[in-house]
């Protein structure tokens, strides 16, 4: 469960939202310049609001009014950005043990099977394709045993067949590792595949907040609509 509210200033524009959810898998879905990753950025202790309050599973992360702000290390938070952001010198297993440092009774051998890892894990981040590195990233922010995983467009820029791959893990992950997930995405296809609910953001606001259902029903008339 999320409790979230922030109000800051991005440039001209101004983030000013607020939401809850109790989903497994939330979206926040909008064009580019919405201000979703600012959220991901509040939520993960990256930006610090000027106002707002944050927390997961009543865990309280951030209360501008109380004066709480937990630091980014303190947070347990898995993240993992677009280009994966891997360690070049390192293999994948080496990369994926980086996450689990400090994170005790982390099964790796159940990540590696999940994410379908194990011939790669001999391999440096510049022998993967883009699916690869970013199904990687994934498994090294879950070895990290974090209370919330972000996601930030994680199929942005794969061609097909990897963006089906790396959904298709993505699925798995969510029936398997029961981990809150924040996904960020202008996609509605990743939408409809992964979430349970869906933030729809334009502007640093909300515009509504549905289940996936709504969503897809929503889409669909509109499809509709225009043919």
């Amino acid at each position: 469960m999320i409790e979230l509210s922030l109000r800051h200033a991005l440039g001209e524009m101004e983030l000013d939202i607020a939401f809850h959810s109790q989903a497994r898998v939330l979206a926040l879905f909008g064009h580019s310049g919405a201000g979703k990753t600012s959220v991901l950025n509040a939520i993960a202790g990256l930006l610090s609001p000027q106002s707002g309050r944050i927390a997961i599973d009543g865990e309280c992360l951030l209360d501008t009014a109380r004066g709480i702000d937990v630091p980014v290390c303190a947070r347990r938070i898995g993240y993992v950005f677009q280009d994966g952001r891997l360690f070049p010198h390192l293999s994948v297993r080496h990369n994926l043990l980086y996450g689990a440092r400090g994170a005790g009774g982390v099964d790796l051998d159940a990540i590696v099977d999940v994410l379908g890892l194990s011939a790669l894990l001999e391999r440096r981040p510049r022998m993967l394709s883009g699916g690869e590195r970013q199904r990687v990233a994934v498994g090294r922010a879950l070895l990290s045993r974090p209370r919330a995983l972000l996601l930030d467009e994680p199929l942005t820029g794969l061609h097909a067949e990897a963006r089906e791959q790396v959904l298709e893990h993505l699925r798995r992950l969510k029936r398997e590792l029961r981990v809150f997930t924040v996904l960020v995405t202008h996609q509605a296809d990743e939408v409809a595949a992964l979430a349970d609910d869906v933030v729809r953001m334009a502007g640093g606001r909300v515009l509504r907040q549905v289940s996936v259902e709504e969503f897809v029903a929503r889409r669909a008339a509109a499809s509709a609509a225009d043919s």
